[in-house]
Parts: structure tokens; C-alpha cells; sequence
């Protein structure tokens, strides 16, 4: 019962043709998916809090090195893709290569970030639902639009908006996949206008003496009884680290390669083309907003609170353009819902692979035979998330999420290396050119990256790693399919 055993691929193969999950995505419904997540977190949720806690206006080189350190991850999902077209993401690829403890670390990490990247993008959301009813001059009350931990008032306080958001998009998750791809590319469409919108408009009221300089001095940031670094090379780099929770969407094109109609061809294309799509369009974004609004305006404790929260809005409504900011809430209202779509979608489908290999419980992967979804699964993640989601602040969940990512990428640029080794012969129809280099590359810069988070954030997540390895001993090893065979690889 060695914790190195891996799940031959004939395993995965047998899995893929037994499965309840409908083939019903074709490769621009794939693109959609990671577009449907990456524009969104990125653009409507982290630039404000990082230009403001982390790189100032030098963000838009937060976001190039973000790109870059995604691009070598890429390449290498797009390879595994193309070999184990399965749901499970980094932790399917790290069980058909490595073994079964470095897999169950990777989904356990995996867990953290699209678990945590929902719930970023729950208080997102709330923050732009609340900026839409103030348009039609609705204001809720505080203590129902906040945290805890953020309420400035006494008594009891939650997030309402954010838990109600995630029981509407659970909701829909449950009725099928196709139903919820074709109400993703609907509101792709509506986001990437959204966005081009933003660029081309925002121009017209940047004041360049925002992005002077265009690198702050390094600083503290002093908040109640916490402080925290921020601006400078280092500021860059941690930013970079920051937002890599933005680029979840094409990782989460490969969780759903159990329901790709040619997933060994169109799963490696949606990965590529949704990456590159968005990292360009990121760049533009950041330039163009922190031009038009100064990075010290995003304080939550400043002049203006709630422009951290929906920052791209908020920009527009300071440079006098209100009937800009409400075109852009609307359409970020509506456009978070498919990002908060796709990291559930993408989460469930990691615990279904997980429960389908025996290391947490089975009933995640029961699939309803009517709408070929995991409702069960769903219905158990919709509660969690919902949950958290309503009281916990928003720059917390960030950073965790980035950690999972790219801890996750890491992993995959080690694992697709020792496939390489270990199974030359297997057919792929996408190779990684160069891969020595892009693998080295890959695995640097993440680590790196992970080593830039806020120690509150590398401890937390530490920590949920620590308690991952205690569940895989006391429960998961004993209870792994793998138990039930003699074959290993």
C-alpha cells in the first residue's frame, strides 16, 4: 500500500468510458469556460486591491509576469490534456504519473483554490449588486452587505448578497451542463464587450500624472493593528502572486474534459486561446485604470470604501463618466455570475474524480441520471461556499486562492516532466516544445510566486495542507480503489 502507486491509465481510460457525465462541449464552449472565469476575478475583482496593496501602477507588470508564469503551466496542462482527458484537473494528471499522496495533495490544494476563488468572487459580486441598487436608489443595510470582520457597526453582520449569489448559481449548476455552457457564453459575450468597452472608453479620462511614479516607493501599509508591504520591485512581484487568482479559468477548462465532446484536441486549444485572450486584455484594464483613478484612491479606509470592492465601476463614477460605471455594473454584476459558474462547476468536478477514486466519500460522485450533473456534490459545495462567502473579507480568500493555483501549477509543470521519463511511448497529440526549459521555468517562477503571498496567506494555507496530509492517513489511503488492485505502474 505504497502512498507512491499511481492510477494506471488504463484506469482512467475505463472511467471515461463508463462515465455518467454528458459529452456536450465543443472546443469555443471550452474557450468560453476559461474566458467565462478569467475575465471577471481579474478585471472586476483584484485590480483595485492590487494597485492598492501591492504594485501601485506598475500592475499592469504584476499581470505580464502573472502571464508569463501561467504560459509555462499552460503548456504543460495542455500536454497532460491531451494524454488523460478526464474531470480532476492537476490532480488526475498527478495520480496517472506520480502517485497517489502527491495527487491527493494537489486535489486538496485544488479544493483550496476554486473553493476559495468562489467565495473572492461571491463578496466581489455582492459589492457590485449593492453599487446596482444604489443606481435605482436601493441601499441595503450594513450589517446585511458586510463581513464581520470589515462591519463598523456592533451586533451581528453577514454578507447576504454573497450567499444568496452562490444558492442562485448552485441552482443552476444542478439543472444541467449544457443549459449552464450556453448561459456562459451569453454572458462572455456581454463581459468581453464589457471590457473592450472599459479600454477604449477609459482612455479618453486617464490622467497620466496617476501613473507618476509609475513604480512607488517601497512602503508599509498600516490597517487597525496589521501592516503590510507593499510597492516597489517587491510590490510587483507580490502583486504578481496577488492576482495569479485571476488566471484560474483555464485550469478550470481542464476539470470539465469529462464532458468535452474531442477533449484530447479542443481541451489543449481552450486552454491556449482563453489565456492569451485575457492576459492581453488584463494589461490594457489595469493601465487604463489605474491611470484614470490614483491606487491610493482604493483604500477601504479612505475617501472612498467601497471602490476596492468594484473598482473598475467606481473609476469611472470619479472621473465624472457615472453613466459609464453603471453600464460597467450591470454588465459586472451579471458577468461575475460566470465566473462564480465555472469555479463551483469546476470544484465539483475535482470532488467527483476524487470520490470516484475512493479518497472522499461517495456521494460526491453520485451523477443524477436526468440532468448528468453531481447535484449532491453541488448542493454540499453551494452550502459551504455560501457560507463562508458571508463572513469572511474578501482580501483573505484572495490570497489563499492564489496559493492553491499556483501550487497546483507547480505540481503539473513536475508531473508532465516525469511522464515524459517514465512514458515516452504514450500518444499525445500536444507536446510541450522545449520541455527541460519550460518545465524548470514553470516550476521556478510559481514557487517563487508562492513565497511572495502574504504570510497570513502562506500560513493559512500551509496549515490546510497540513490538515490534507492527517485526512489522506486517517481516512483516504485506507479507503483508495487502489487497495482493491494488485496493478500499478
Amino acid at each position: 500500500m505504497s502512498i507512491w502507486r499511481v492510477k494506471p491509465i488504463s484506469a482512467f481510460e475505463a472511467d471515461m468510458k463508463k462515465s455518467d457525465l454528458k459529452r456536450v462541449l465543443g472546443k469555443w464552449s471550452l474557450t468560453a469556460i476559461g474566458v467565462g472565469a478569467i475575465i471577471g476575478g481579474g478585471i472586476f475583482v483584484l485590480t483595485g486591491t492590487g494597485a492598492y496593496y501591492h504594485a501601485g501602477p506598475a500592475l499592469a507588470i504584476s499581470f505580464i509576469i502573472a502571464g508569463i508564469a501561467c504560459v509555462f503551466a499552460a503548456l504543460c496542462y495542455s500536454e497532460f490534456a491531451s494524454i488523460l482527458p478526464v474531470e480532476g484537473s492537476a490532480y488526475a494528471y498527478a495520480y496517472g504519473t506520480i502517485g497517489e499522496m502527491f495527487a491527493w495533495i494537489i486535489g486538496w490544494g485544488l479544493i483550496l483554490e476554486y473553493a476559495m476563488g468562489s467565495m473572492t468572487v461571491a463578496v466581489s459580486w455582492s459589492g457590485y449588486f449593492n453599487k446596482l441598487l444604489k443606481l435605482f436608489h436601493i441601499k441595503l443595510p450594513e450589517w446585511l452587505t458586510t463581513d464581520p470582520a470589515s462591519y463598523t457597526g456592533e451586533g451581528f453582520s453577514m454578507n447576504l448578497p454573497a450567499f444568496l449569489i452562490v444558492i442562485l448559481v448552485i441552482s443552476l449548476l444542478i439543472k444541467g451542463t449544457k443549459s449552464a455552457a450556453k448561459a456562459n457564453n451569453a454572458i462572455v459575450i456581454l463581459k468581453v464587450s464589457a471590457v473592450i468597452f472599459v479600454i477604449i472608453a477609459g482612455l479618453f479620462f486617464i490622467n497620466t500624472a496617476n501613473w507618476s511614479p509609475f513604480i512607488p516607493e517601497a512602503t508599509q501599509i498600516i490597517e487597525k493593528e496589521t501592516t503590510h508591504n507593499a510597492y516597489g520591485i517587491g510590490g510587483i512581484v507580490s502583486g504578481a502572486a496577488a492576482i495569479f487568482f485571476a488566471y484560474v479559468g483555464f485550469d478550470a477548462v481542464s476539470t470539465q474534459a469529462g464532458e468535452a465532446i474531442n477533449p484530447k484536441k479542443d481541451v489543449p486549444f481552450a486552454i491556449i486561446a482563453s489565456l492569451l485572450i485575457c492576459t492581453t486584455l488584463y494589461i490594457l484594464v489595469s493601465l487604463v485604470l489605474t491611470g484614470m483613478m490614483n491606487y491610493q484612491d482604493f483604500n477601504p479606509l479612505g475617501k472612498y470604501p467601497d471602490a476596492i470592492k468594484a473598482p473598475v465601476a467606481y473609476a469611472f463614477d470619479i472621473a465624472g463618466q457615472g453613466w459609464a460605471g453603471s453600464i460597467i455594473t450591470v454588465a459586472a454584476t451579471i458577468g461575475l455570475i460566470s465566473v462564480l459558474m465555472v469555479m463551483i462547476m469546476g470544484q465539483s468536478r475535482i470532488f467527483l474524480g476524487m470520490s470516484k477514486d475512493g479518497l472522499i466519500p461517495s456521494v460526491f460522485s453520485k451523477v443524477n441520471p436526468i440532468s448528468g450533473t453531481p447535484k449532491t456534490n453541488l448542493m454540499i459545495l453551494g452550502g459551504i461556499i455560501a457560507t463562508v462567502a458571508a463572513f469572511t473579507p474578501i482580501n483573505k480568500l484572495a490570497d489563499m486562492t492564489s496559493f492553491g493555483t499556483l501550487f497546483a501549477f507547480t505540481m503539473v509543470c513536475i508531473a508532465v516532466w516525469i511522464l515524459r521519463v517514465k512514458q515516452p511511448g504514450l500518444n499525445r497529440t500536444f507536446k510541450v516544445p522545449a520541455l527541460p526549459v519550460i518545465a524548470v521555468l514553470g516550476i521556478a517562477i510559481n514557487s517563487y510566486l508562492i513565497f511572495n503571498l502574504s504570510l497570513d496567506a502562506q500560513l493559512l494555507s500551509f496549515g490546510w495542507l497540513i490538515i490534507g496530509i492527517l485526512v489522506y492517513f486517517g481516512y483516504s489511503k485506507k479507503r483508495s480503489r487502489l487497495n482493491d488492485t494488485t496493478t500499478e505502474e
